[in-house]
């Protein structure tokens, strides 16, 4: 590594070139490009050599979607990261597979050795675009009376239960302040937090939810 790369750690790629002279030219352009479809700002701080927060919840929703049997770890044979990671992180693998903290670390290693492009490829196979951001899916708009109202179906209902008891992790029928950020941690940011829904419902005197309320908002 370069002095100065070593001084300013924000400084990605370091070249000495000679348009005269034509030396490391191409070189110029292949690192711009790949600074241009792969940028590593988004995803890690270098300060803190830390994953960025929007990266960490991005990185955690497509955990959370990937495993299927919802068991904490995503098993795969084949993922001969998995040595690297037990290496470096001793709970990073369990006897299930590749936990959350481990998939994380997993991808902190191809930001910061490469390849950055796994990363970016993860990221964009599961919707997001170039500034970290889920695509718009077009939502159709209800169009109803000024006397009519809308109604959760049972499915519907059903579906929010069990969320709702899955992360009421000590089981007292409501939903604590933490376990709400824990409920939209692989979501941006928390869609309640902003009115016309901060305040909608009532909440006990810790600012917990309870089911009923939980539906109602």
């Amino acid at each position: 590594m370069s002095p100065i790369m070593q001084q300013f750690h924000e400084i990605e790629t370091y070249i000495e070139c000679s348009a005269s002279r034509h030396i490391q030219v191409l070189e110029v352009f292949f690192f711009a490009h790949k600074a241009a479809l792969y940028p590593t700002m988004l995803l890690y701080d270098h300060e803190s050599q830390t994953l960025t927060p929007r990266c960490k919840r991005a990185l955690k929703r497509i955990f959370v979607l990937s495993d299927r049997d919802r068991d904490g770890a995503l098993s795969d044979d084949e993922l001969d990261d998995f040595q690297v990671v037990q290496k470096n992180l001793s709970d990073g693998v369990n006897e299930k597979g590749l936990t959350l903290k481990g998939f994380l670390f997993l991808h902190t290693l191809f930001i910061e050795k490469g390849p950055i492009e796994t990363t970016w490829a993860v990221l964009r196979k599961f919707g997001y675009n170039d500034d970290l951001k889920l695509a718009n899916d077009p939502i159709p708009h209800l169009k109803r009376a000024h006397d009519q109202s809308v109604e959760l179906t049972n499915e519907a209902i059903d579906f929010l239960k069990t969320i709702f008891n899955e992360f009421d992790g000590d089981h007292d029928g409501m939903l604590q302040p933490c376990e709400l950020e824990e409920l939209f941690s692989t979501a941006p940011e928390s869609p309640w937090i902003e009115n016309p829904y901060k305040d909608a419902v009532e909440r006990n005197a810790f600012g917990g939810l309870s089911l009923d309320a939980f539906l109602s908002e």
